[in-house]
């Protein structure tokens, strides 16, 4: 009997889920060969446009629409168990974005620990309700299947202590308060890509990844391991995402609170849900929406957006001594080539050059024959990593 492995990737407002088969994982360490039976996700959680997507398998049908994480999570149960899935998980694996000081790899969960996990709400207040919530549900509906949480914040856990503290007093780092980094699982993947996907790749190449969504982040990468990351305490800090501000001065962050007389509540929806791509351009937090729009409000962000990429790939740069590939990835990565293409002029200092046909076209390797560094678009794939190491925990034990 095949054995599996599901994988509930929840945000917001989506909840994707992934079926890999366990044995052909455990067999493989080639990421291309690992197979995964389906995956789909439900998306407009708490809006009226829900849907139900399936990006593979062969299932005539998809489970049904629902319109909270609660309902999603139930209706998938109840499609897993019509396909007579349930009995053959062995595992079920979680994306949880922070894992704060308490853990720098994957966990096998129980009550104790999801406990520890809902004391880190406040900072990812945007992410980590609806990370644990499928947790909670799962162990109601199947109690006793064995439930591991990998975390964004693991990847990050390595980097060099100063670029994890914040200039304070020195006893507060121990206390936790200090630059985590996020988006942890996709640099994960990439980072297990770049040998097969780069041609004569060197495992000491200095990489910045640029993990660009609805949030965005960058990392900057060397032998497999973060050196720098653009996010920190929480997911709010270094660029400008959908609806989040980025980076910003601390200073006004008080002036709002003393001198607007603005609440932290109301301080802390402007900040995650009023800036951004949608607080710049007061149109959209989707930059294709933006880049389709001729409103010169809708240009304007989508400048300080790549402005302010092509600044912190200086800072990395900076921080890895150089710079051999720029990967690009997630939904704007993978799919906005203006983007790209003004991110990469910016950065024309390096040596870098873009091939515009081949980044018109998507392609992989977008650099061009005489640029300097390399530019790639490698598609993510977190659930595919969460999978791999649910089996690695499952092995061991």
């Amino acid at each position: 009997m095949m054995k599996n492995i599901l994988v509930i990737n929840s945000g917001s407002s989506s909840l994707k889920f992934a079926l890999f088969d366990a044995g052909a994982m455990s067999n493989s360490d080639n990421m291309d060969q690992q197979v995964c039976v389906f995956r789909g996700q439900f998306s407009g959680l708490g809006t009226e446009r829900t849907a139900v997507i399936m990006h593979a398998g062969n299932h005539a049908t998809a489970p049904a629409e629902a319109n909270d994480h609660q309902a999603a999570i139930m209706s998938l149960l109840d499609w897993l168990g019509q396909h007579n899935v349930l009995e053959r998980l062995i595992a079920v694996g979680h994306r949880v974005v922070h894992g704060g000081m308490h853990y720098d790899c994957a966990t096998r969960l129980d009550p104790d620990k999801v406990t520890l996990l809902d004391a880190l709400t406040s900072l990812a207040p945007l992410h980590q309700p609806y990370s644990l919530a499928p947790i909670r549900a799962l162990d109601e509906r199947l109690p006793g299947t064995p439930q591991i949480a990998c975390f964004d914040t693991a990847f990050h856990a390595k980097q060099p202590l100063e670029a994890r503290q914040f200039a304070l007093p020195y006893a507060m780092y121990d206390r936790g308060f200090q630059r985590y980094g996020f988006h942890g699982l996709s640099y994960d993947y990439i980072c297990r890509c770049l040998p097969s996907m780069i041609p004569n790749y060197d495992p000491q190449a200095r990489v910045i990844v640029a993990h660009l969504g609805n949030g965005a982040s960058l990392c900057a990468i060397q032998a497999g391991q973060s050196i720098a990351s653009t996010m920190g305490f929480t997911a709010l800090e270094g660029l400008p995402m959908g609806t989040r501000c980025g980076a910003i001065d601390a200073g006004l962050v008080l002036h709002l609170i003393g001198e607007e007389g603005m609440t932290v509540a109301e301080v802390s929806k402007l900040l995650y849900k009023e800036s951004g791509l949608l607080g710049l351009s007061g149109i959209s937090s989707d930059m294709q929406t933006l880049l389709r729009s001729d409103k010169p409000r809708a240009q304007q962000a989508i400048d300080h957006y790549c402005y302010r990429i092509a600044r912190e790939i200086g800072s990395l740069t900076a921080a890895l001594g150089g710079l051999d590939h720029l990967v690009f990835t997630a939904g704007v990565g993978e799919h906005a080539a203006p983007v790209r293409d003004s991110v990469v002029h910016q950065c024309g200092w390096l040596g870098i050059r873009l091939d515009a046909s081949a980044n018109q076209l998507n392609q992989i390797c977008i650099s061009a024959a005489d640029s300097e560094v390399g530019v790639w678009v490698i598609p993510t794939d977190e659930e595919r990593v969460i999978a791999m190491d649910c089996v690695a925990m499952i092995d061991m034990e």
